[in-house]
């Protein structure tokens, strides 16, 4: 009784009753299990040279990801994770304009942290430390350092001890998406506004009543099917971000860990 009692009381002290910021922690975590999972299902496939995941798994592993996000915060924000979805939404006057930038950066900033988590996880650098190898300089990747007693890991051990955006052992692609050497930047432009247009109309059909509706509760695996077959269909290009914050983010990151200014060009 008296734990019973105890419980109740810290869920009332704890329970956020400010809608905005209920909605704000609804899209940072939605967004941070989005693109945690997402990142990890490529870094797995780089990592381990095609022999634990390969594109298809990678594919996999974001349009389930997808699916586990609206989970987690449809209910409580929409689980948009995605600025384009929150501005689709404030065009068609179904979410407000003044929430849009909040939206936006709360996405952003999860994403950042999400890169963040997937660099301890595959990049430890313990193996690293021990063997006295700089990491080019980077402040955060010497900061983890110090702090990581992991042993040499998948990254590290993919590339040498080298972040590089190019060459034959680049890892800059496990966190941001670039474009084939072919494509020009129009071309690049074009893609994906033709594969972002595609997801939003897909996802406004699936949430229209007036349509043939989705089984109540199974919104997001018909959401997460659409995901993946657009990533299955146009991810040639570009690598099929979708999601300004999904990219935004994590390239952030990468340019702050030691992968340089060359994760912009």
């Amino acid at each position: 009784m008296g734990s019973a009692s105890f419980l109740t009381r810290a869920r009332g002290l704890l329970r956020i009753r400010n809608q905005l910021m209920r909605e704000c922690l609804a899209e940072l975590l939605s967004t941070f299990v989005l693109i945690t999972i997402t990142l990890s299902g490529s870094a797995q496939k780089v990592t381990s040279e095609e022999t634990k995941g390969n594109l298809l798994t990678s594919y996999l592993a974001g349009a389930l990801a997808v699916m586990v996000g609206i989970y987690i915060a449809g209910g409580i924000s929409g689980a948009h994770m995605n600025p384009a979805f929150s501005l689709v939404m404030c065009l068609t006057e179904q979410f407000p304009w003044w929430k849009f930038p909040i939206f936006m950066l709360v996405e952003t900033l999860a994403s950042f942290l999400s890169a963040g988590v997937v660099y301890i996880l595959y990049y430890g650098m313990g193996g690293q430390h021990r063997a006295g190898e700089p990491h080019g300089g980077a402040r955060l990747a010497r900061l983890v350092d110090r702090l990581c007693l992991c042993p040499t890991d998948a990254i590290w051990h993919y590339s040498n001890g080298t972040l590089t955006v190019s060459g034959p052992r680049e890892t800059a692609s496990i966190f941001a998406t670039y474009p084939a050497d072919y494509v020009s930047v129009a071309n690049g432009f074009v893609d994906q506004v033709i594969g972002t247009g595609v997801l939003m109309v897909g996802v406004m059909g699936i949430m229209d009543n007036r349509n043939k509706g989705v089984p109540k509760g199974l919104e997001p695996v018909v959401v997460a099917m659409l995901v993946l077959s657009i990533e299955s269909s146009m991810g040639a290009n570009c690598g099929c971000p979708l999601n300004p914050a999904r990219d935004i983010g994590p390239r952030l990151f990468t340019y702050l860990a030691g992968w340089g200014p060359e994760v912009f060009r």
